[in-house]
């Protein structure tokens, strides 16, 4: 019997997967090596107990290594999305989404991607916001309308891809 544990499954991407192995790696080696040399420095400096660049400098080695456990939680529960395993027909995580704004006649495109994967920046949302539960589900040619914090959106799903 599998021992209950309280982190849920990560959907990834092989792109995001790939991202967040890099991070990792970088963090624990790279990082960890800047982040000792500047403990060591600060430590020459004097006096630890009043000395703000050792603080500074272990505070950002806590930071780091927070981040390095949440990277290796968050990978040790991962589940790679195969694209070629998922319906075309209907928008689900890892679905790239062509949208036209029905209020202002704008299109824009976005991919559902999990929380971890998620960067507005490069269209790429989670599917736990309100804009990507509002999507899930919905197949070409539907008018989805989705309660955000500003109002109400209305979409029209033009494409769906993957």
């Amino acid at each position: 019997m599998e021992a209950a544990n309280n982190m849920s499954t990560v959907y990834l991407t092989r792109e995001g997967h790939e991202k967040l192995i890099k991070e990792l790696q970088y963090l624990q080696t790279v990082k960890r090596r800047e982040l000792s040399v500047a403990i060591g420095k600060a430590r020459d400096h004097g006096d630890i107990s009043e000395n703000a660049e050792y603080d500074a400098a272990k505070e950002e080695q806590g930071l780091n290594e927070l981040r390095i456990s949440k990277l290796e939680q968050n990978l040790s529960h991962v589940r790679i999305i195969d694209d070629e395993d998922l319906a075309t027909d209907e928008i689900l995580i890892g679905a790239t989404v062509k949208l036209k704004n029905m209020d202002s006649g704008d299109e824009l495109e976005y991919t559902l991607v999990s929380e971890v994967e998620a960067d507005y920046d490069q269209g790429k949302i989670s599917v736990v916001s309100p804009v990507g539960k509002g999507l899930i589900g919905h197949k070409e040619n539907e008018i989805v309308e989705i309660e955000v914090p500003a109002g109400i959106l209305n979409y029209k799903v033009l494409k769906i891809s993957r």
